[in-house]
């Protein structure tokens, strides 16, 4: 099932006051951020849990494999590999309803020191700057899967939120007519110190032709608690 683009607004509110909430939670005691590495646990902790983005969000029953990133580049094709010396942790949650769905997957790459986070941040943005452009998808029809027939547009932009810095992929999935729909999906890849944040939230919505509404800025708020939580 799937919901309407509507409730995402009043979801992320409670994520938009964890980044007030958050704010000081990293800092050392001279207000300054702290300089040393992240812990696994720190990042694990840093996720936002289902309740906390809205009441209708949950857990999916199937998430993907803690060993799997979130594809980047849409039009079926498949996750990067995870760069090498990370340990990977995840956490996801989904909102659904009769038209349309909101999924919010977060991963973070937690590496031995800086300069390994940075030169896995460099694979990953070698992977986005590759993705086409537009893709024109037919439709497919297999044993676990029903797709109409769609085209994809794909823009990746460099994006700074405090001292994480990176890129973002932001992709526009619009049906065919005679099966209107959209999906919004924005992938937001950030380094700070020695780990590195995919984020990515998307917004499905049936028999509505039209980008979701927020989606710019609900994508922003999403990545924005995550990121000013570590600091």
């Amino acid at each position: 099932m799937f919901l309407t683009a509507r409730p995402v607004r009043a979801a992320l509110g409670a994520a938009c006051a964890l980044v007030v909430m958050a704010a000081g939670c990293s800092s050392s005691d001279d207000g300054e951020p702290d300089a040393g590495l992240i812990t696994v646990t720190t990042m694990r902790g840093s996720f936002l849990q289902p309740a906390e983005i809205g009441p209708a969000w949950a857990a999916p029953e199937e998430s993907a494999a803690p060993t799997t990133l979130v594809s980047f580049c849409g039009g079926g094709s498949t996750p990067p590999q995870v760069p090498p010396g990370a340990e990977l942790v995840s956490s996801n949650a989904a909102d659904e309803g009769e038209k349309g769905a909101q999924t919010l997957q977060q991963s973070a790459l937690v590496y031995a020191d800086a300069d390994s986070a940075s030169a896995g941040l460099g694979l990953l943005r070698t992977v986005a700057d590759q993705c086409e452009k537009t893709s024109e998808v037919p439709a497919a029809v297999t044993a676990d899967r029903n797709e109409p027939a769609y085209t994809e547009t794909v823009e990746v932009r460099e994006l700074d939120e405090g001292v994480w810095s990176g890129f973002v992929i932001v992709r526009h999935k619009l049906y065919e007519a005679a099966h209107p729909g959209t999906a919004d999906v924005a992938v937001a890849v950030l380094r700070t110190r020695n780990v590195v944040l995919v984020d990515s939230y998307a917004i499905y919505q049936l028999n509505n032709a039209s980008p979701a509404p927020n989606f710019e800025a609900d994508w922003k708020k999403l990545v924005g608690s995550v990121v000013q939580r570590v600091g």
